[in-house]
């Protein structure tokens, strides 16, 4: 691997120009709210907008994307501006990339790399970077192709950095090794996934799975829900790594809660294809909570995103519970339904979410009258933190549980079930 010239990017913030385009199908509103997120993901990846520009594209040049007057304008706005990257708020092709470099003399980057950058910086486990690195490796091998001397140049800036800002710069003839040896050492995460997720289950805990747009507050409840300690920023992406932590519901049931990585508009395939071992998590949930910001008035368009991102990962199945959170500030959005209102950083709201989650974790549950050896308190235990005890009777011949299982841990302690049942 070659030793890239390095820049340090936390003491010389990247000046950079944001291009919105508006394509087919698309309203200037959803262009320019799309335009003010690039802005924040920008922002999230240590830099600084100097300036903006926009273009509807009737269209789409294959050679720049966009048309030849509006690279003029924008090279024009770069020098004067004096930036030093230009980021398009579309997926540019490795071909456009490079035209639009060589029209402009300035690095260029499209909203996917801006991601993919971010996701390099926030990642923390060992799995999660080796996620992040597969992802940008396939997205960047096209793109390196042709770029040289300008791109060895900026390796260290936004869209160029690695994992643990480690600097991206692979010789091109290892990039499909170093790619098949990444998707190999995923593969043996996804087993020893596998396997935790088999121990798990053998103590039978629900798991319910945050899901929800990027910075709509997940971590916040997390922590709101069980003093978790979660990481907490108001930046994009602020968590990639998931965290499982136990609650206790009302009834004294136990359930485990995992906050995921958000999503967010146009979320790269890249990310989606390497996030699987994360995504596989969700996949096993026994319900979701989708958290959204009620703050935004983007919240219907966010919440179609998560359902499309559901949809595609097949997960749009799962029970579910709608939880609008940010009713602490104003223009608070509502879905209606049967969605809870909270506040995850007041507390506001947090014990009737608490309520509906032991009411929707029910839908598959069995009344059940056990009879356990009186030595077997052990299992009364685990009843108390799996369901619902509803009576317990001590005599002579053992103890006599009144309760509500789900239905497979119930199958667990049917040997148990008084005849009948």
């Amino acid at each position: 691997m070659n030793t890239p010239l390095r820049i340090r990017p936390d003491l010389v913030p990247q000046r950079a120009i944001i291009v919105g385009v508006r394509i087919k199908g698309m309203t200037r509103r959803q262009m320019e709210k799309s335009l003010d997120e690039l802005e924040r993901l920008i922002d999230t990846a240590g830099g600084r907008v100097v300036g903006r520009i926009s273009q509807e594209v009737r269209r789409i040049d294959p050679a720049t994307f966009i048309g030849k007057g509006k690279v003029g304008e924008i090279a024009q706005l770069a020098a004067g501006r004096e930036a030093d990257m230009v980021a398009v708020d579309q997926d540019l092709s490795p071909i456009q990339n490079r035209n639009l470099e060589e029209a402009l003399k300035v690095f260029v980057i499209d909203r996917t790399a801006v991601i993919l950058d971010i996701f390099a910086r926030r990642a923390r486990s060992r799995e999660g970077k080796l996620q992040v690195e597969l992802a940008q490796l396939e997205y960047l091998a096209p793109r390196l192709v042709g770029r040289g001397f300008m791109f060895s140049q900026q390796v260290g800036r936004i869209g160029t950095r690695g994992p643990g800002e480690t600097a991206l710069e692979y010789d091109r003839r290892r990039i499909r090794d170093r790619i098949a040896l990444l998707r190999s050492r995923l593969e043996r995460v996804r087993s020893h996934r596998r396997v935790q997720r088999m121990r798990r289950e053998a103590v039978p805990v629900p798991l319910v799975s945050l899901v929800g747009y990027t910075n709509s507050g997940k971590s916040t409840l997390l922590n709101a829900l069980t003093g978790a300690g979660a990481f907490v920023e108001d930046k994009l992406f602020a968590t990639l790594d998931p965290m499982v932590r136990r609650v206790r519901l009302p009834s004294g049931r136990e359930v485990l809660v995992a906050d995921t990585v958000g999503f967010i508009r146009r979320l790269p395939h890249e990310l989606v294809e390497s996030f699987k071992a994360t995504f596989e998590e969700v996949a096993h949930a026994h319900m979701l909570l989708h958290v959204i910001d009620g703050s935004d008035d983007e919240a219907p368009v966010q919440m179609d995103v998560v359902e499309s991102v559901l949809a595609d990962l097949g997960l749009n199945h799962k029970p579910r519970v709608d939880v609008v959170n940010k009713c602490d500030l104003p223009h608070t959005f509502s879905p209606g339904g049967d969605a809870i209102q909270i506040s995850a950083l007041t507390g506001s709201g947090i014990k009737d979410l608490l309520d509906q989650m032991d009411r929707a974790l029910r839908t598959e549950f069995r009344r059940a009258v056990l009879r356990l050896p009186i030595e077997r308190g052990d299992v009364l235990s685990t009843l108390y933190r799996l369901g619902y005890v509803w009576k317990v009777d001590y005599n002579g011949s053992g103890i006599l549980v009144d309760c509500e299982l789900h239905q497979k841990f119930y199958n667990k302690y049917r040997a148990y079930a008084l005849e009948g049942e």
